[in-house]
């Protein structure tokens, strides 16, 4: 059971919760370890859990029916999985497996949808966080349809060092081509590239961003209007904390 406030603050949206809804919250919190590839909920299987990550980064995939998948959304420090529990859902319409290992706060999702009846400041912040999901969500879509593969790939590799706040990933050039929906082939050939213009260094199961800026410049506009949108919840999070 957490005892101090600030074990929250690993998460953005738990570390937005003024203290009386922390200690409303904070009984029905327990700290997991989630491992690679790790299947949290299936698409159409019923939402038992809620996971607010702190190191993890956890993917929304959408599935074919021949098996192959592409990533929909990442969630890490900035959010939490299981959204339709919150606007009556009870099953959810995609994948959501862990893409990097590493820490998150689980929850029951009849403990979550209790103090979301009961709170008006939970459900403002949640609806914040819902408005900001659902334009990543959009915004992917239309970047994997409009945009060539080396710009994904840098909006792909700014999004997951800004969901674990660290510039090393963990990752392998498969698990990026699943995750965008393409081979392998080109994702070597793409973070090649970045490797010889110095922006990244890669090597088997791992890449480090060495020159954001450069990154940034070389991504479509889909990074900077996902962020702005994440950027743009924060303060009115912040904003809504001191009403209360």
């Amino acid at each position: 059971m957490l005892t101090l406030q600030s074990d929250l603050h690993g998460n953005h949206l738990l570390g937005a919760l003024p203290s009386h809804e922390w200690q409303a919250l904070a009984p029905h919190l327990e700290l997991v370890h989630l491992r690679t590839e790790q299947l949290l909920c299936d698409s159409g299987q019923r939402i038992h859990h809620v996971y607010f990550p702190t190191t993890a980064i956890i993917s929304m995939l959408s599935t074919m029916e021949d098996g192959s998948s592409v990533e929909i959304a990442a969630v890490g420090r900035e959010g939490m999985t299981g959204v339709p529990v919150l606007t009556g859902g009870e099953t959810m319409p995609n994948r959501v497996q862990v893409q990097c290992a590493g820490f998150a706060y689980r929850m029951s999702a009849q403990a979550l949808k209790q103090q979301f009846a009961r709170s008006d400041f939970l459900r403002r912040l949640m609806l914040l966080y819902m408005h900001a999901l659902l334009t990543q969500v959009a915004q992917t879509a239309a970047c994997n349809r409009h945009h060539a593969l080396n710009k994904q790939l840098c909006r792909w590799l700014l999004i997951e060092v800004d969901r674990v706040a660290s510039n090393d990933l963990t990752v392998t050039q498969q698990l990026i081509a699943d995750m965008l929906g393409v081979r392998r082939e080109g994702i070597t050939e793409a973070a090649g590239k970045l490797h010889d213009e110095g922006l990244i260094h890669h090597s088997r199961g791992h890449i480090k961003v060495l020159d954001r800026k450069g990154l940034e410049a070389r991504a479509c506009e889909c990074y900077g209007l996902v962020k702005r949108e994440f950027d743009r919840l924060l303060p009115r999070l912040r904003q809504a904390e001191t009403v209360e």
